[in-house]
């Protein structure tokens, strides 16, 4: 593995940060907006992350969710490649059994065109919905079987970005476009070079899945934190090294928001919360206001879930956010953290990565 290769896996620590900090992003729809303000709020954030240091930003597919709009996480990582130079783009990530591995492979083959060098296909084999949406996705109700084939489909995909079936395969003879085969074609000059696959998890599956193949993990830390230790215990334990990796690298999804105000901190993840209670119960909608949340009379039940909800968003001040990392960094020895901050408004997730970059001490672009 060349040193090229491994910086587009493992990225720069700056300031006082313990490890690498990138961003997540799902495009965050608050009541009383609209999905246009939130994907302008993502190009501010994804310019502002490169400005001071931010490893990668990643977009992640979810459907049928009026409070998140990154159904579509190719086209919106073209439009931020056209904002941005330098930070890597990637998603957080494809759900690959909604999609054939061929669409894939030309849409991120694509995207390695629009931005050379600094695009991450990152994959997951959840649906990124309900069981309903998923089908309609996919144009079939066997829902089973896309998480199941997830190692087979992994393995078309990777023929498809290397440009690699054996003779005599069935696809033998069909290239993504664009991709490497341009570059061996008469006259071609296009680079070899495809985004780096990372696997996504929220259990142990995929922990042993990118282990066994040698490749990057990415774990879902802010909604299975649970799991989160015996899954990187589980990659480290069972890694493989490969051409792609000599060693485990593993990152994980952290929910976080810091506030000028820790009283905003927690109207605010009180309102995430009962967002994502909604959702769990069938009732998806826009991330409501924080009034709204205050005005809410919840079961004991409910209360239980946002009390144990809440209690994995590292929130607060700068200082309280800062220490909550450190101490998450010392826990699970990740590699890298991958920061996701919901809030009602955009400027107050803006804000946050402003406050937790400065607590930091990340360079000033």
């Amino acid at each position: 593995m060349s040193a090229d290769e491994a910086d587009e896996i493992r990225g720069t620590t700056h300031g006082s940060a313990p490890v690498p900090l990138s961003v997540l992003d799902l495009v965050t729809v608050g009541a009383g907006s609209t999905a246009g303000d939130a994907l302008r709020t993502s190009v501010e954030l994804s310019r502002y992350a490169e400005a001071r240091g931010f490893t990668r930003y990643w977009v992640a597919e979810h459907h049928s969710m009026p409070g998140v709009a990154s159904s579509s996480p190719a086209v919106i990582l073209a439009h931020l490649a056209a904002h941005t130079e330098r930070i890597r783009l990637g998603s957080g990530g494809v759900m690959l059994p909604n999609h054939a591995p061929l669409v894939i492979a030309e849409q991120f083959g694509t995207l390695e065109a629009m931005a050379p060098g600094r695009v991450d296909l990152g994959l997951g084999r959840a649906p990124g919905t309900d069981g309903a949406t998923a089908a309609a996705l996919r144009r079939s109700d066997t829902l089973s079987e896309g998480a199941d084939d997830f190692p087979q489909q992994l393995a078309e995909l990777t023929r498809f970005l290397d440009d690699d079936f054996p003779d005599g395969h069935p696809y033998g003879r069909i290239h993504a476009i664009p991709g490497p085969v341009q570059a061996t074609s008469p006259g071609g000059v296009q680079s070899p070079h495809r985004p780096p696959i990372w696997l996504l998890g929220s259990s142990g599956f995929s922990a042993r899945l990118a282990a066994m193949l040698g490749l990057p993990f990415a774990f879902a830390h802010h909604f299975s934190a649970q799991n989160t230790v015996p899954a990187l215990d589980l990659y480290r334990e069972t890694f493989r090294p490969s051409a792609v990796l000599d060693e485990p690298y593993a990152l994980i999804g952290v929910s976080t928001l810091a506030t000028d105000d820790p009283r905003e901190a927690r109207r605010q993840t009180r309102a995430m919360a009962l967002n994502m209670l909604r959702l769990r119960t069938g009732r998806p909608g826009l991330f409501p206001d924080p009034a709204e949340a205050e005005k809410h009379e919840f079961t004991p039940m409910e209360e239980e879930f946002i009390g144990s909800w809440t209690a994995n968003i590292v929130h607060g001040t700068a200082d309280e956010v800062r220490s909550g990392l450190d101490d998450l960094h010392k826990r699970t020895g990740a590699d890298e953290l991958m920061l996701v901050s919901h809030a009602h408004r955009g400027e107050l997730r803006l804000r946050s990565y402003e406050l937790i970059a400065d607590a930091y001490g990340l360079p000033q672009a």
